[in-house]
């Protein structure tokens, strides 16, 4: 398990969507075993507070082939974490120059029911700006009590994101039946 980190909440940052770019080009190195990449997590909602960490889901055709691909990411720079409590992800994290978190990979095949709960919260707090705001008072509350824990953090605002989830994969489902009709 990865050492906890202390909890920085940043205020939306532009640039965030800039950077996200740039580094998924940067993976590109994986050739067509990369399908996607998406920008997920709180820097990929415009207004929402976030640990100024970027978070990226890049989705693979094949794990087995990633994995035999891992000199590749980590001559980009990326510590290989392999699935870190999550079966059938890799993780990957990047650091700068004096050590600070800049950039997490969450890798998942384009099947894994990860890719459609991830993407649909973004979606819904990008569509829902209450829940956002709702998303940021719960992140400064669990801080408050974890402000050195960044594991704590998480579990402590874990059930608000499993209800919001719920909601947001139920938003995702009528939103797509939306966009069947014809």
């Amino acid at each position: 398990m990865l050492q906890p980190i202390p909890v920085i909440l940043a205020v939306y940052d532009p640039e965030w969507p800039r950077i996200a770019a740039m580094h998924a080009k940067r993976l590109q190195v994986l050739g067509p075993n990369l399908v996607a990449v998406h920008h997920i997590g709180s820097t990929a909602v415009p207004g929402l507070i976030a640990k100024p960490i970027i978070d990226l889901m890049p989705i693979v055709t094949n794990l087995a082939s990633l994995d035999a691909q891992r000199q590749s990411l980590e001559a980009l720079g990326y510590q290989w974490h392999g699935e870190l409590g999550i079966s059938g992800r890799r993780y990957c994290t990047l650091a700068d120059k004096v050590g600070a978190r800049v950039v997490q990979l969450h890798f998942f095949r384009a099947d894994s029911p990860h890719v459609e709960r991830h993407i649909a919260f973004r979606d819904y707090l990008r569509a829902h700006s209450e829940e956002a705001n709702a998303y940021a008072i719960e992140k400064r509350r669990a801080q408050s009590l974890h402000p050195a824990n960044s594991h704590a953090y998480a579990d402590e605002k874990g059930k608000w994101i499993r209800a919001a989830e719920t909601k947001a994969q139920i938003w995702a489902s009528r939103q797509n039946q939306n966009h069947d009709i014809t």
